[in-house]
């Protein structure tokens, strides 16, 4: 029988606490993130894994770090999730373009990897409400950079006993991206655009998370605060699955021999969807090099080559929006690790990053990040990548695929490590037209994003997905946009609290 495993914040408050706890807070409310008390190791060999399909994999996976599920309801829970709502049988298929292996993430329906996570997110809280005999309506509260905030919004619309709010940077996301929220249906849900940048959503957010004197006033009106961001640990868990399943399918297809070593390289930004790939080598995949690429928010390319993390710089919006952020809220997770599991000394960083905008870690913990390389890559580095990758190989792929790609690239580049590696391929070209016609050659500014999406299936041969041709003509359902300072006016209004 595998070890329970328990949850404690990474700056130490309040003990440890079961995976459904975890979930449902969200949020620790010392303003730290859960983290398991220990990494378990996958039960069964990856030889093993190679026979079964995604969600038999998930099961796998979930099981031994969601301990206080009974197989029943997590297998429920799996079973919802990943169900036709996926476009394609294998939920997460590989393609093979230009020396790499890319991980579709996005064939979900919101078009972008949140899908993976956010898809069983909804069925992992309202599961451990009942386990934890919650009788408050579950407030999901969340910040988003363009993907995040359509998955959950999908994911959590009309589910009895929640509601959801989400913010987002108004000038900050692509106009699919807007658009795919602004017209979500649900009586539940509340989209509202604010005068600032993602950090700016993240922080107020954290902010409203952390007042105990409204948690106190809310509690008492029947509501309680949780998160679909990744700072949800439920977020996390999910999102290992997929690099577990994508060595096995690999060892299954015979690109890899067992015990073979891959690279991963992740486009990041809030450091989650990497945070994941950390996860599962630790459970036991063989990872070699884990590849960190960002777009000119370069803060962790700048933390990789120096140790240290410093958001005192300006904020660039880019073709690549899920990824312009300056505060990466999951590498707060990898700190703790690195540290010991040190909570007290992960603590004093993390109040150094609020109070001075910075931090430096020790020599001694940067010897921990030997498994990692930091790359970024420039905006017309990102277009001559979607651009040569399409021309050479029939691939079509988006900005923030681009950026891993381009920094894949220039890791081989530098070190000739030709380790076979899978590139982790994150949301759909249709929800970045514009950039990716551009990118092409083939932008056109007199047109709009469904235009130029017409002419994108075209080009490519790659029909239009549903996600996008469904929002074409759909009703602007959520019209808010306030200034940075009024967010708790905003979720206290929707909540009539």
């Amino acid at each position: 029988m595998a070890k329970e495993v328990l949850y404690s914040s990474t700056r130490g408050a309040l003990g440890q606490i079961k995976a459904s706890e975890a979930i449902l807070r969200g949020l620790a409310p010392d303003g730290g993130l859960y983290v398991p008390d220990h990494i378990p190791h996958l039960e069964k060999t990856l030889r093993e894994i190679a026979q079964l399909d995604y969600r038999e994999t998930a099961y796998e996976v979930m099981k031994l770090l969601l301990t206080d599920y009974t197989e029943e309801e997590l297998k429920y829970c799996i079973s919802h999730a990943y169900d036709s709502k996926f476009d394609t049988d294998e939920i997460a298929p590989i393609s093979e373009a230009g020396g790499a292996y890319y991980l579709e993430l996005y064939h979900g329906a919101t078009i972008a990897f949140k899908d993976m996570a956010l898809s069983i997110l909804p069925y992992l809280m309202t599961t451990a409400a009942k386990k934890n005999n919650v009788k408050n309506e579950i407030v999901i509260l969340t910040a988003t950079s363009g993907d995040t905030g359509k998955a959950a919004l999908a994911g959590f619309a009309d589910v009895p006993g929640t509601r959801i709010i989400v913010f987002y940077p108004k000038h900050g996301v692509s106009p699919i991206q807007e658009q795919q929220m602004v017209t979500q249906k649900g009586d539940n849900t509340c989209v509202i655009g604010i005068e600032g940048n993602f950090d700016d959503a993240q922080t107020g957010v954290k902010k409203i998370f952390t007042d105990k004197e409204l948690a106190k006033e809310l509690d008492a009106k029947g509501f309680q605060f949780s998160s679909a961001n990744s700072i949800n640990i439920g977020r996390l868990v999910p999102q290992i699955v997929y690099y577990v399943y994508s060595y096995a399918k690999l060892l299954k297809e015979g690109r890899i021999a067992d015990g073979d070593s891959i690279n991963v390289v992740v486009p990041t930004g809030n450091f989650g969807n990497i945070l994941a790939a950390y996860y599962a080598k630790n459970m036991g995949v063989p990872i070699a090099k884990l590849i960190c690429a960002s777009n000119s928010n370069k803060v962790l390319f700048d933390f990789f080559q120096t140790g240290e993390y410093d958001r005192n710089r300006d904020f660039v919006l880019t073709s690549s929006p899920s990824m312009d952020i300056l505060i990466s809220s999951n590498l707060e997770r990898l700190i703790y690790h690195i540290a010991g599991d040190d909570a007290q000394k992960n603590a004093n960083l993390m109040a150094l990053l609020s109070q001075d905008g910075k931090y430096e870690i020790t020599d001694n913990m940067r010897e921990q990040l030997a498994d990692f390389y930091g790359g970024f890559a420039t905006e017309d580095e990102t277009a001559a990548t979607i651009r040569k990758v399409f021309e050479s190989n029939g691939y079509l792929m988006d900005t923030h695929t681009a950026v891993a790609s381009s920094v894949y690239s220039k890791y081989v580049q530098e070190t000739g490590d030709k380790t076979v590696t899978v590139i982790a391929s994150t949301a759909s070209p249709f929800k970045f037209t514009r950039s990716v016609m551009n990118a092409l050659g083939k932008g056109d500014e007199s047109k709009d994003d469904f235009a130029l999406a017409d002419e994108l299936s075209e080009v490519s041969g790659v029909a239009i997905p549903e996600a996008v041709s469904s929002i074409r003509t759909a009703e602007i359902r959520h019209k808010t946009v306030v200034d940075k300072a009024d967010m708790l006016k905003a979720v206290c209004d929707f909540l009539n609290a």
